[in-house]
């Protein structure tokens, strides 16, 4: 039986994009991006509550976002959720549960590459293809 494993989140990057590569040589790039809930309690206070999230592009989709993703950067992450575990130096084990980026959604015209329209936000896939625009409603004439 299969399962759905999806995740979606909107926020803005925390850190800079670290890249690197693996012993095969494989490129990876890993980022955090924070996503904020904000609510009314019963007694009529706002409140908010910000999460961060492990984000992990592999190959060409960690290659555009090393190069085009910036701390503050607002940006649509679509992926899946993989907890992995590692035991460290004393024997001690740890858990890290990461978003595996799919798609990339640049959503500051600053971060866009140079050949896209500043009207457009560029959607990149896993395979670092551009494969839609979406036009900014804050754009339009109307």
């Amino acid at each position: 039986m299969n399962y759905l494993n999806k995740a979606m989140i909107l926020g803005n990057i925390t850190r800079d994009p670290e890249s690197r590569t693996t012993p095969q040589g494989t490129n990876v790039t890993t980022f955090s991006v924070a996503t904020n809930l904000r609510w009314v309690n019963a007694a009529g206070e706002r409140q908010e509550k910000t999460e961060y999230h492990n984000v992990v592009a592999w190959r060409k989709l960690g290659e555009i976002c090393a190069q085009y993703l910036k701390k503050g950067a607002k940006v649509f992450i679509e992926g899946r959720i993989q907890t992995r575990s590692w035991d460290d130096a004393q024997g001690q084990k740890h858990w890290r549960t990461e978003i595996i980026a799919d798609n990339m959604i640049m959503l500051d015209r600053a971060n866009a590459p140079a050949a896209e329209s500043p009207v457009e936000d560029t959607t990149i896939v896993a395979d670092g293809n551009a494969t839609e625009t979406e036009t900014n409603i804050e754009e339009i004439p109307f």
